[in-house]
């Protein structure tokens, strides 16, 4: 979630035993990016949910930041850094500052509703039912 403000935030529930939870304990720093549609095999490897050969990061291209991989095709991403954590229920609820934002002209965007993938305009065509 994005908390917008002078200094912009970046609300995030994670998995507290998770490969990135480990990461980000320990640099303070991430990329967060914006998938669009094209990208849900590459959300679903990472989720651990099908096969990744030599890993997730050899499914596409990414650029190496001192805040970590970044994926190339995203044109929405930030740089972040860690400001707080709190556990909540079983997650680690993070709160990092936004240092870097890239906004860029998305057209479809990845949406995770309920347990799958839907179109943005799907998605918000089930709101208003």
């Amino acid at each position: 979630m994005v908390a917008r403000g002078d200094e912009g935030r970046i609300l995030a529930l994670v998995d507290p035993l998770s490969d990135f939870a480990e990461t980000f304990e320990h640099t303070g720093r991430a990329v967060v990016q914006l998938l669009r549609w094209h990208h849900r095999d590459l959300a679903d490897a990472f989720a651990g949910l099908t096969p990744a050969p030599g890993g997730p990061f050899r499914l596409a291209d990414f650029a190496a930041t001192d805040h970590g991989p970044r994926l190339l095709s995203a044109g929405t991403w930030a740089l972040v850094e860690k400001e707080s954590e709190a556990d909540v229920g079983w997650s680690r609820l993070y709160t990092a500052r936004i240092v870097e934002l890239h906004v860029a002209e998305e057209t479809d965007p990845l949406v995770h509703r309920r347990g799958r993938y839907r179109r943005a305009a799907d998605a918000q065509d089930a709101d208003e039912q």
